[in-house]
């Protein structure tokens, strides 16, 4: 195994949720976590998540056989749109799609929870990237119950057992995607609250951060509690074989962009792209024109 490959691979496993395991936050995963991993050791690496991700993008691309989704989840300042930045840099971004799921729409609340998210899916050699996602039906749905109520769901799905069912749907929706060639990536940042409270205090104090300060995510901190229970029941519910959750620590934004770097390359890795073999017709083809070519090159020496 190439080392790049061997040493990410190694990084991620104690961030990888066994499926089946149930997950305590506070118990299984350190926000502050960072490994035998230092600052400097870790840019030269993500540098290298990096390339060995356009190499398996291309290929990808190439071979239109399978596609990539890219699950990120987290509390508020987790830093998502960070990982995006820099996780993604090398990539082309023609065969990339990042979504963004905001409170549903009124058409979108007019069908089933995962109807949005499915017309968002990447195709064949692409890679899409949920920032934010159908998880959030287990989690700030299940945080705030009103927003429970504005789905219109049948009464009888909303007795005790409909985070249950969620949790299956899920699984099975995401079993069938894997089947079918898109590939389930899926990170949770795990930030701790004192973090958090540090990463707003800068949106308030950097007048070039101030965009994104928003209320509504300070109050959100008022649910904190209920957050981590939401996040630990999911991550306990639907980490399975086909789709595992990686908790990757947040606190430091270092680490977490070379802890997603790595989780993704391995799952790119083991998908293992191939160029297509020309057929032999254009095979003779281009054998032809490059005999034509390298003559016309001679003539003009």
């Amino acid at each position: 195994m190439d080392k790049r490959l061997r040493f990410m691979a190694e990084l991620i496993e104690p961030l990888r949720v066994p499926p089946g395991t149930e997950v305590r936050l506070s118990r299984d995963h350190d926000p502050g976590y960072t490994g035998q991993v230092t600052r400097p050791k870790a840019t030269a690496r993500l540098a290298d998540g990096v390339e060995l991700m356009a190499e398996y993008q291309d290929r990808l691309a190439a071979q239109d056989t399978f596609g990539v989704l890219l699950v990120l989840q987290g509390i508020d300042a987790a830093g998502k749109d960070g990982i995006v930045k820099y996780v993604m840099s090398g990539v082309n971004p023609q065969v990339v799609e990042v979504r963004s799921f905001k409170q549903p729409s009124a058409e979108e609340l007019n069908h089933d929870f995962l109807w949005r998210y499915q017309h968002a899916l990447p195709g064949r050699g692409r890679i899409g990237i949920f920032n934010r996602s159908h998880y959030e039906e287990v989690l700030v749905v299940r945080v705030h119950s009103e927003l429970l109520a504005a789905e219109r769901m049948p009464a009888a799905a909303h007795d005790h057992g409909v985070w249950s069912r969620r949790y299956r749907e899920i699984n099975d929706w995401e079993r069938y995607l894997v089947d079918n060639g898109i590939h389930v990536v899926k990170i949770m940042l795990n930030l701790s609250k004192r973090e958090q409270a540090k990463r707003f205090l800068q949106r308030i104090d950097h007048p070039e951060k101030n965009w994104k300060f928003s209320s509504s995510d300070v109050r959100e901190r008022r649910y904190w509690d209920d957050y981590q229970q939401a996040f630990a029941a999911m991550l306990s519910q639907t980490s399975t074989k086909w789709a595992p959750w990686y908790v990757v620590p947040a606190d430091h934004k270092w680490f977490s962009r070379l802890a997603t770097a790595a989780v993704l390359v391995t799952a790119l890795d083991a998908i293992d792209p191939r160029y297509p073999a020309p057929d032999p017709a254009d095979a003779d083809q281009m054998a032809q024109v490059r005999e034509e070519l390298v003559a016309e090159l001679g003539a003009d020496s």
